[in-house]
């Protein structure tokens, strides 16, 4: 029996989970999230807490029993607080503009980098350096700022680039302009 998969997931208040066939439909304060079930794995509401079965030990069953645990516990935490993931862009002249439905990014090259920005995610620019990415569906947030931050990875020479708030960008040493060994 997975460790994870068995563990039941707690309920907090206001938070209402409804099983439909294959269908586990989450509402909570800040929305409503659905999972979807493979065969093999059904969900058990009893009271205020969630129950993650499997019906089988075949290998991909197995596997996708604490899989599917874990995505039901995102999404109730989802409904409940929900996710951000925070961004910072470093560089001169480098900068971000939302534009509707569409981040603008500006990180050195010749032309301006447009990131579409999907339903159920919402982006929001303080200043020209900082990009917010919020939303209920974690691994949705996660993939937008992943994104995000692939427009322009922090590079390791001077750290320009799009970075995630507190990350920590390991800098090289540059070339030595006249080392000790060079000919006169």
């Amino acid at each position: 029996m997975s460790r994870i998969g068995k563990l039941p997931i707690d309920l907090p208040q206001g938070v209402q989970v409804s099983v439909a066939g294959q269908t586990i439909t989450i509402k909570g304060t800040k929305g409503s999230l659905d999972i979807a079930l493979i065969d093999g794995i059904t969900a058990v509401v009893e009271g205020s807490k969630v129950t993650i079965n499997r019906a089988n030990d075949e290998k991909h069953v197995r596997a996708m029993h604490g899989t599917t645990r874990a995505l039901v516990k995102n999404a109730v935490d989802g409904v409940t607080k929900g996710y951000s993931k925070s961004l910072e862009i470093v560089g001169v002249g480098y900068r971000a503009v939302l534009q509707g439905k569409k981040l603008a990014l500006n990180v050195g090259f010749a032309n301006t980098i447009e990131v579409e920005i999907p339903a159920g995610v919402t982006v929001k620019v303080p200043d020209q350096n900082h990009v917010n990415v919020e939303g209920l569906d974690k691994g949705l947030v996660g993939q937008v700022a992943a994104t995000i931050r692939a427009a322009r990875k922090p590079e390791p020479y001077k750290g320009k680039g799009v970075r995630y708030v507190g990350e920590v960008v390991r800098k090289k040493a540059g070339k030595s302009a006249a080392g000790a060994g060079a000919k006169k």
